[in-house]
């Protein structure tokens, strides 16, 4: 009780602008965040349609095209999170987020699938280095005392995008056709977000002293190794499922149009899952609020493996939502935890590797399984790896957290 009461204190005493968790500058971070993933998602659903319309080309060829990217991202985080951490952040931000406004001028010119797949390729570069930048400035920009608060509801944005920004898509092209007018949509977009990037105003970071010049954590948060493992897993289960969810409803449940509802609760579970759950960030109860995502996202999981019908079919998705959208901000508020100041960019972008790798492996092994055994297999790996993830942060990750958690001081 006393503690409570002196936390207050000094909350109160701390002055109500600097403890304020939607200043400006964290508005204006979230709203870049959500141009550039609304931009980047409203062509998603429609670019295998675009290729096979526009270049012919055969379902390998397309998901080869667009599996570039992915690779692409997921090579550049390691060292966007080094530069992130080792030169001016608002500057980074700035010329990653111009990059990839620049990089949709490449899907109106390019005149052939060769050139099409090199652009879509090189747009995963500043798309994965963007999204470590932004996210980086943004903790920057939040008050101490909200910080673990601001990153639940930072997440927000992206889920906002990726549930508005397909299904805007499908309905601009259903009614003109054109898809040249959907990448001079994804342009604009894209620029308003660079111009919001442009306004932030980032306070002064402290000049870090024996700093090591060269080591793996600029590359790769080791500190948080046993805690990537447990994204990794995690990461799995939604590669397998965010990928052959559609042609498994298809085929399997004979759901020819309901994908896009699916989505739409997935993203809704997610939306209420962060909104529910700020109060206990901001509490700093990371590890509960993991665990008990973890918990909601089996049983989501396990249901859709069992697939009883279209309503676990729904119901699974409301529940993976919810799930995911309290155990991801937990597990980011537990890598920006154990790393010092100067290492958000490397914690940033240690967590969105690993999240990567898992998703990547879940594709991979989802396809093979899909392909030699059948959908069921697929799912049921999901739904093994989710609960392998859930065994390992109960029996070890919540100890390793809490044994390298940083104070407050030491994260300055």
């Amino acid at each position: 009780m006393s503690e409570s009461k002196h936390t207050a204190g000094c909350e109160a005493a701390s002055g109500s602008v600097k403890e304020k968790l939607w200043n400006s500058n964290y508005c204006k971070a979230m709203a870049g965040n959500f141009m550039m993933f609304f931009s980047f998602y409203l062509l998603t659903p429609l670019l295998p349609i675009y290729l096979d319309a526009q270049f012919h080309a055969d379902k390998d060829l397309i998901g080869l095209v667009l599996s570039g990217y992915v690779v692409a991202a997921l090579i550049v985080r390691p060292f966007s999170g080094f530069i992130v951490d080792s030169f001016n952040r608002k500057k980074v931000l700035m010329l990653c987020f111009f990059t990839f406004f620049i990089c949709f001028t490449g899907y109106i010119g390019a005149g052939t699938i060769l050139m099409f797949a090199i652009v879509r390729t090189l747009h995963g570069l500043p798309f994965g280095a963007t999204t470590v930048a932004n996210s980086t400035v943004a903790i920057d920009v939040l008050p101490s005392s909200r910080r673990n608060e601001g990153v639940g509801f930072y997440g927000l944005s992206n889920n906002l995008a990726m549930a508005i920004a397909p299904s805007a898509g499908i309905y601009v092209y259903s009614v003109t056709g054109n898809f040249q007018l959907l990448f001079w949509i994804s342009l604009i977009v894209a620029f308003v977000g660079f111009c919001m990037a442009c306004s932030i105003k980032q306070p002064p970071r402290p000049i870090v002293e024996n700093k090591p010049k060269f080591s793996l954590d600029h590359f790769f948060l080791g500190r948080a190794w046993l805690m990537a493992i447990n994204i990794l897993l995690f990461g799995f289960c939604w590669g397998v499922m965010s990928n052959y969810v559609a042609i498994y409803g298809k085929e399997e449940l004979g759901i020819t149009d309901g994908t896009g509802l699916f989505f739409a609760l997935l993203s809704t579970g997610l939306f209420i899952s962060r909104l529910y759950g700020a109060k206990s960030l901001r509490e700093g109860k990371l590890t509960e609020n993991a665990l008990q995502g973890a918990l909601i996202s089996c049983v989501g999981f396990t249901l859709f493996s069992l697939s009883p019908g279209q309503w676990a079919y729904y119901c699974s998705a409301v529940l993976i939502g919810l799930g995911n959208g309290r155990m991801y901000p937990a597990f980011l508020n537990m890598f920006i935890s154990v790393a010092r100041r100067d290492q958000r960019g490397t914690a940033n972008s240690s967590i969105l590797t690993s999240w990567d790798c898992g998703m990547g492996l879940g594709i991979l092994a989802g396809g093979v399984l899909a392909e030699y055994i059948d959908f069921s297999a697929s799912f049921w790996s999901a739904s093994i790896s989710q609960i392998a993830g859930t065994l390992l942060l109960v029996f070890m990750t919540r100890r390793f957290f809490l044994e390298r958690k940083l104070s407050e001081e030491g994260r300055q």
